[in-house]
C-alpha cells in the first residue's frame, strides 16, 4: 500500500470495565472506517484502564491481565477489527501463563488475527510487571511499523533502534502528562477543573496546553519524528484515568516533526492523518541515519548503565 490513513484517538477509559472500554474501541473503529482508515489506534492499556494498577496485588493484577493472543480481550479487537475492516492497536495488561509474568503489552490485529505484540521496555505503575527485552518491528499494509509504550519513547536509543531496524511508522501509545516531576512547570492537573470543562474550558485549557502537558511534550516528541525521519502515531488518553486527569492531545507526527493531525477537543476525539512515502525519504532523518559513523562511538552507547534500571517503577 502507497499511503496509509491513520486515526489517532483519546478517549476516557473506565478503570478495570474493560467492556466498556471495548465498547469505545468498536465505537472509533466504526468512525475510523467510515473515515476510509487503514489503522486506527488507542492509548496504553485502554482496555483494562492504567493508573488503578497502582493499587492491585500481584494476584490481583495477574487476574486483570490476560494470555495474548487467546485472551478475550485480543480476541475481541479481531472481531472489531473483522466487522470494521480495518487495522487495531491497542493496549492491556498481558500474563505469560507459563513463566507467571504480567507485562504492559500493545498489540496490534486485523481481521485475520494478531499482527504483532510489543511488551513495554521500562514499565511504570506496578512493581509486579516485568520488563519486555525485545524491539518488534512487522509489516503493515505494506509498511514497517514499530512499537514503543510511553516512557520507552523518552529513552532515545529506543527509538533510534527501532527505526534502525526498519520501522517507517512509530506507534506511541502513553498514558502521560499532567504528573509531577523534577522538570519546571510540572504537576497534576486539578480534577474538579474536568468536572467543569463545559462551563470554564479556558482554565483546564490553559493547564492542558501549558508545562504540565503539551507544552512538555512538544519539547522532545517532534525530535523523535525528525531525528529519525519517520512516522509517529501518539495516542494518549483524556479525562480521569482512575484519579489522575490526563490531557489526551493524541496526533500524528511525520517525518519533518511537523504535526499532521491532532485531537483538540476537552473531550474523547480522533485525528485522522494520511502517511505517505515521499516523506520517509525528503525528511533529514532519513540522511542523518545513512550518515552515522557508529565505529567512533559504538561502544560508548552499547555500554551498561551504572545504574542497571530497568524498570521505571520506583
Amino acid at each position: 500500500m502507497t499511503d496509509l490513513r491513520i486515526a489517532t484517538v483519546q478517549f476516557e477509559n473506565i478503570s478495570a470495565d474493560k467492556t466498556a472500554n471495548l465498547a469505545t474501541i468498536q465505537r472509533f473503529a466504526a468512525a475510523a472506517a467510515t473515515q476510509a482508515c487503514h489503522v486506527v489506534a488507542f492509548h496504553e492499556c485502554c482496555i483494562p484502564g492504567y493508573t488503578f494498577a497502582s493499587r492491585l496485588s500481584r494476584a490481583e493484577l495477574y487476574a486483570v491481565a490476560e494470555a495474548v493472543p487467546s485472551g478475550a480481550s485480543t480476541q475481541a479487537l479481531i472481531g472489531i477489527a473483522r466487522k470494521e475492516n480495518i487495522v487495531i492497536l491497542a493496549g492491556l495488561y498481558e500474563r505469560d501463563e507459563e513463566n507467571q509474568e504480567i507485562y504492559n503489552t500493545y498489540v496490534c490485529v486485523s481481521g485475520d488475527g494478531l499482527l504483532a505484540s510489543f511488551r513495554k521496555l521500562h514499565p511504570f505503575i506496578s512493581a509486579h510487571l516485568s520488563v519486555g527485552n525485545e524491539l518488534v518491528v512487522f509489516d503493515l499494509l505494506g509498511w514497517k511499523a514499530g512499537i514503543l509504550i510511553c516512557y520507552d519513547n523518552n529513552v532515545v536509543e529506543n527509538v533510534r533502534a527501532t527505526a534502525l531496524s526498519g520501522a517507517e511508522i512509530l506507534f506511541a501509545p502513553h498514558v502521560t502528562m499532567c504528573t509531577p516531576s523534577t522538570r519546571p512547570g510540572a504537576g497534576f492537573v486539578d480534577a474538579s477543573l474536568w468536572a467543569k470543562r463545559h462551563e470554564d474550558p479556558t482554565t483546564l485549557r490553559a493547564e492542558f496546553d501549558g508545562l504540565k502537558g503539551r507544552a512538555w511534550l512538544m519539547k522532545w516528541l517532534p525530535a523523535r519524528a525528525y531525528d529519525n525521519g519517520i512516522y509517529v502515531v501518539f495516542s494518549n488518553p483524556i479525562g480521569m484515568d482512575d484519579d489522575q486527569l490526563k490531557n489526551g492531545c493524541s496526533m500524528v507526527l511525520d517525518p519533518f516533526g511537523d504535526v499532521l493531525a491532532e485531537c483538540q477537543k476537552l473531550d474523547e476525539d480522533m485525528a485522522v492523518a494520511l502517511c505517505t512515502r515521499d516523506k520517509l525519504q525528503e525528511a533529514g532523518g532519513f540522511r542523518y541515519r545513512k550518515a552515522r559513523r557508529p565505529e567512533v562511538y559504538g561502544d560508548v552507547i552499547g555500554q551498561e548503565n551504572d545504574s542497571q534500571l530497568k524498570v521505571a517503577w520506583m
